[in-house]
């Protein structure tokens, strides 16, 4: 095996995993650094953003601001649309009135803290966004590399990468962003905490042929929420959204088994009947659903980042804008190191990165557990403590603007880059 190491005087960083937030820690250290920081992402599946075709993302007026301040959204806003308002009902799917509970409308615009009103997320489409991530990490000088972390070996002042291709490469600092599943996290022994839900998270594309004005619909299910998120117009009907189903796993083989008209049966049940006409445009695929966190964000010149470090439910929409957060707060932590010229994967940087993002992960993964145990059922008692719940969030302006501050990543202490503020 070959030994790459960076030539004297600058310093390296790896990563290991392409995922959205990788591309986007790599984006903004090589913007921050230029040649004085070596950046490469290591990815098997790197050349392939069509392996993001099909999903989307509520990307909060935080993660906004962070691609601005990279130079992204100018690039993916045509792809991107704002959430207008968001209605959230509570029914059975049998139900022929689906009573509204909460909704939050163009008041959400003037949450943004630096006075200029904007939406509080809007729906991006993952594939777009993968490729102007790509597309711009490597005119920045990012090295993207088609391969595989088979290992990692902390030596003293480096750390050391061994890749399925035989290559070895060494740096300051890797970065695992390799899944929930994290074989990086469990070589370093660290810890983690979580369990399956007996659910599966469905996606799919909508196609509709009444336009949806930007409202966003969350119905609350016995078997758990399904959203209705708008995009970009197009498809064979003119107007699209994203659905995101949380169905129960020991059903949800029965109801997508079924040929494509029987599967979008299923949907229409419940579909808001507002859009018109449905057609099936993609999908839809089906995702394990699952909980998890890990007892530390890094060990011996390695973070952890993204879903290596915590996995979320989707009820909220928060997976990206979480792992965005992280991002954002070790390219922070690295450049504040970098600019002192200190060690970048130093024990003091890696828990200045671990105390920025541990408690926030974990309250944000709490808080969407709690939110799904208690929708996610049909128990009369808490089918009317919830909508009483509801309601009363809806009729206080001042609760309502803080749940909207939280949804759009716009409250306590955020890092520089999702504060719109360059590194």
């Amino acid at each position: 095996m070959t030994a790459q190491t960076p030539r004297p005087g600058s310093r390296s960083l790896l990563i290991a995993g392409g995922g959205l937030a990788s591309l986007a820690l790599a984006l903004a250290l090589k913007q921050a650094h230029g040649p004085a920081l070596a950046v490469t992402v290591i990815d098997p599946h790197a050349a392939d953003p069509a392996r993001h075709r099909g999903r989307a993302y509520a990307l909060a007026a935080g993660g906004r601001r962070m691609l601005a301040q990279l130079g992204l959204w100018e690039r993916i806003a045509v792809a991107a649309e704002p959430i207008a308002e968001m209605v959230i009902s509570d029914s059975r799917i049998g139900d022929p009135v689906r009573p509204v509970f909460l909704t939050f409308g163009r008041e959400a615009e003037d949450q943004a803290d630096r006075g200029v009103g904007e939406p509080f997320a809007h729906m991006v489409e993952a594939e777009p966004l993968a490729t102007a991530l790509a597309e711009a990490s490597r005119e920045a000088g990012v090295e993207i590399l088609g391969a595989g972390v088979v290992r990692a070996v902390p030596e003293g002042a480096a750390i050391r990468a061994e890749l399925t291709t035989g290559a070895t490469l060494k740096a300051d600092l890797l970065v695992a962003a390799d899944g929930a599943r994290s074989r990086l996290r469990e070589a370093a022994r660290i810890g983690w905490v979580g369990w399956s839900y007996p659910q599966v998270g469905i996606v799919a594309t909508i196609g509709h042929a009444r336009p949806h004005n930007g409202r966003a619909f969350e119905h609350f299910l016995p078997a758990g929420p399904f959203a209705i998120l708008p995009l970009r117009d197009g498809g064979s009907l003119g107007h699209r959204s994203s659905i995101v189903w949380t169905e129960r796993e020991d059903e949800a083989d029965a109801l997508l088994s079924g040929e494509p008209d029987e599967v979008l049966a299923e949907i229409e049940r419940r579909f808001t009947l507002d859009l018109g006409t449905l057609a099936l445009e993609y999908g839809p695929s089906r995702h394990p659903l699952a909980f998890g966190i890990a007892r530390a964000f890094r060990a011996e010149r390695l973070a952890l980042l993204g879903d290596s470090a915590h996995v979320i439910h989707p009820i909220a929409g928060q997976g990206l804008n979480l792992g965005l957060a992280d991002a954002a707060a070790l390219a922070e932590a690295v450049t504040g190191a970098l600019r002192l010229g200190l060690d970048p994967g130093s024990p003091d940087v890696l828990r200045e990165y671990e105390r920025a993002r541990r408690f926030d992960s974990f309250a944000m993964a709490a808080a969407t557990d709690g939110l799904n145990r208690l929708f996610s059922n049909d128990a009369l008692p808490l089918r009317l403590a919830r909508d009483l719940g509801l309601g009363i969030v809806d009729r206080l302006p001042g609760l309502k603007r803080f749940f909207i501050g939280e949804a759009a990543a716009s409250r306590g202490t955020r890092p520089r880059l999702m504060r719109g503020e360059a590194l």
